[in-house]
């Protein structure tokens, strides 16, 4: 295919897309490796040349866990949700909001777009409450868990974003929220994707991660499910297909579709293109999710 050809095949999802917001989670090791995530960078930059208007909410999992195996602490997941201690939640605020969000807006500006980076507590954009203990099973027993600073989203104001968007900037958001008494909470980076694409509108939201979306067989490539609907999702997490950090993805993109938004997309961020080749082209590359 001519270059010609590949830009009047994507002219539809141009027209589409134009002016439509679209929320990019940017997370796993793609975004350790500095080459993939140059391209992930350029491609979402791209977007908004193209007059879309991309949000970033962007995760930090592997550089949190370098961070505290490097002082001594051994990182804990629950559900695929990491327990947070006060001092891994002072590690978790200095990995996303020191480096990791100023890294990728310095990026942006690297390939001509405007970022700006922010954390839930700018412009109230996300007031959170302290998770709960609960008693869930593992491997067959029943055990209590206290999340410790895990927080769940109580609100979003996106007024702030709508004003970014509308001056031409690409909001970078590190998924720190804060309660009422100005207490910060580690959030997922999936739920408060998916809390943000919601509270937005946004006509889809994309979940870059490090495998190339549901499998089957998490061993064969071959397995991808290109296409679900929620009960599927559900289904798929009861027999264990969907599991670990999975969930907490697929359960916010449930989250998104009943809010109306149109389709969560779950990509692979390691391939070259990956966001322009999953929303320009017919086919796309991973696993599209839509309410039914």
């Amino acid at each position: 295919m001519d270059i010609g050809e590949m830009f009047t095949d994507a002219l539809p999802w141009l027209k589409k897309y134009r002016d439509a917001i679209i929320v990019i989670k940017v997370g796993g090791h793609a975004m350790v490796d500095s080459e993939a995530r140059n391209g992930i960078i350029k491609d979402i930059v791209t977007l908004r040349y193209m007059g879309m208007k991309p949000v970033i909410v962007h995760g930090g999992g592997p550089e949190i866990d370098a961070m505290m195996k490097k002082l001594g602490k051994t990182p804990s997941f629950v559900s695929g949700l990491r327990v947070t201690d006060d001092e891994t939640m002072d590690i978790v605020r200095m990995v996303l909001v020191g480096k990791v969000n100023t890294d990728l807006v310095a990026l942006i500006s690297r390939h001509g777009g405007k970022g700006i980076g922010l954390k839930g507590i700018d412009g109230n954009l996300l007031l959170a409450k302290k998770k709960g203990p609960e008693r869930i099973t593992v491997e067959g027993k029943d055990v209590d868990v206290d999340y410790g600073w895990v927080g769940e989203t109580e609100k979003i104001d996106p007024d702030i974003l709508f004003t970014m968007l509308e001056k031409g900037f690409i909001p970078v958001i590190s998924p720190i929220g804060y309660d009422r008494d100005g207490r910060a909470l580690n959030i997922n980076a999936d739920t408060a994707a998916g809390d943000i694409a919601a509270s937005l509108k946004a006509v889809s939201l994309l979940s870059l991660t490090d495998v190339d979306g549901i499998l089957m067989d998490p061993n064969d490539k071959a397995s991808l499910l290109s296409h679900l609907n929620i009960m599927d999702c559900y289904d798929l997490i009861k027999k264990g297909v969907i599991s670990k950090g999975m969930i907490p993805k697929v359960l916010s993109s449930i989250t998104v579709l009943n809010a109306g938004i149109e389709s969560v997309r779950i990509i692979n961020g390691n391939v070259k293109h990956a966001v322009l080749l999953e929303l320009l082209t017919e086919k796309g590359i991973g696993t599209q999710i839509v309410k039914e």
